[in-house]
């Protein structure tokens, strides 16, 4: 039976779990599968168990849907990178805190996002951008705005990263003084930020960039109100086993706590993917096989980007009611090709499935939730997809009470 529920404007039935939404449509398209009480969780987490304040980085799935799961669990700050952003939050969560994180910004979009939508956090990595904040908040009058929060975002080591964020963005400790002395002058708030990359394996990468922060710190003898470590905080995939997050939140309290910052400062963090992955699944259909590779109907222009362009394994699950073959039995690794004419369209893998599939056969690929279905585009006709609720688990999970326990860990890195 289908239950149905109404999250914004969007009519979403309910299904057991994957293999339910097979057995009652046989879809032709690509389904994503929501499960909002996963998302739920993660939040209760972060809100629970950080030791500060975490904003969620929009850009990782900006679905209004889940924006108002993590509200209601206690996220009230939100990383917006763009002024699309800033208006899809408002517009969702008029009483939500913004604060626009992206250290390049244009001059229209800083107006609009300080005086139309409230925003009054603002990152930035050079003088330029400083000056751009400022005369972009400056009032008719000529009076300079004094309620802004400016965080200068330092370049640090992406090493422990599955993904490297260390080359677009952030100043140098050479640059770091004379922008923290300037920024200082401008600010109500002065805050320092950065971002390990996505991904992080260690939680030994979060005490190498607050080592640098405190070396800008001292460098420029400025005060110091928040301290923002960013994202980073890793999701389960396979051949991605990190340790548990509270590893993490330990290791950023000690040497948060060791800073020389102002006895008020707040220690702030910016999870995308920690707080969405689990959000989403995709149901793909086999068209056809050939040997070990997988014909399916999406694929790099669609939820399955990171597949393709960084080579990103997701867990998959062969889904079929076939009682008289074993479906649990020999796996094979085997590749995927998207539904385009593109040869790019393509995901090496490996993805294990059971060597018996076959085309007509549905799969479904978890952990999609972070930047899969933002990242979905209409190339050559595709893209389309039908959207429901799973009850289910979801394939992998930092927060459900599974793992190991964090106490007896043996992944905490020591500070001496």
């Amino acid at each position: 039976m289908l239950k149905q529920t109404v999250w914004g404007s969007l009519e979403l039935h309910h299904y057991p779990d994957a293999l339910a939404v097979v057995r009652a449509s046989s879809p032709e398209q690509p389904v994503i599968l929501n499960r909002p009480h996963a998302a739920a969780r993660a939040a209760r987490f972060f809100v629970d168990k950080f030791p500060g304040r975490s904003l969620y980085a929009v850009k990782a799935n900006p679905s209004p849907d889940l924006l108002r799961v993590l509200w209601n669990e206690g996220v009230t700050h939100f990383d917006v990178a763009s002024i699309a952003e800033v208006r899809l939050v408002r517009e969702t969560l008029p009483q939500a805190t913004l604060c626009f994180m992206h250290p390049v910004k244009t001059p229209s979009a800083i107006r609009e996002a300080y005086a139309a939508h409230g925003v009054r956090v603002f990152s930035l990595d050079s003088l330029e951008e400083l000056e751009k904040i400022v005369t972009a908040t400056t009032g008719d009058d000529g009076k300079a705005a004094e309620d802004l929060t400016l965080c200068v975002r330092l370049r640090v080591s992406s090493e422990y990263s599955e993904l490297s964020l260390a080359s677009k963005f952030g100043c140098d400790l050479t640059e770091a003084r004379d922008l923290l002395q300037a920024t200082r002058q401008a600010a109500d708030s002065l805050g320092i930020c950065f971002h390990v990359g996505s991904q992080s394996m260690s939680p030994h990468a979060y005490v190498q960039a607050m080592d640098r922060v405190r070396a800008a710190i001292v460098d420029a003898s400025v005060l110091v109100d928040i301290i923002d470590v960013g994202g980073g905080f890793p999701s389960i995939y396979p051949g991605m086993e990190p340790p548990p997050l509270e590893d993490y939140f330990a290791i950023i309290d000690r040497t948060y706590e060791s800073l020389p910052v102002s006895y008020s400062a707040e220690l702030w963090c910016e999870p995308g993917r920690a707080l969405c992955a689990e959000y989403n699944s995709m149901i793909v259909r086999v068209d056809k096989r050939r040997g070990t590779e997988l014909f399916i109907n999406d694929g790099a222009y669609g939820a399955l980007f990171d597949a393709a362009h960084v080579g990103w394994r997701f867990p998959v699950k062969l889904l079929r009611d076939d009682t008289m073959v074993d479906i649990t039995g020999a796996l094979e690794p085997f590749s995927f090709y998207g539904p385009t004419c593109d040869d790019m369209d393509h995901m090496d893998g490996p993805f294990e499935l059971p060597a018996v599939i076959k085309a007509g056969d549905y799969i479904e690929i978890g952990m999609l939730g972070a930047y899969g279905a933002a990242m979905k585009t209409a190339f050559n006709g595709f893209g389309s997809t039908d959207v429901h609720v799973a009850n289910d688990e979801p394939m992998a999970s930092q927060y459900r009470g599974d793992r190991r326990d964090p106490r007896v860990s043996d992944n905490v890195v020591s500070l001496r």
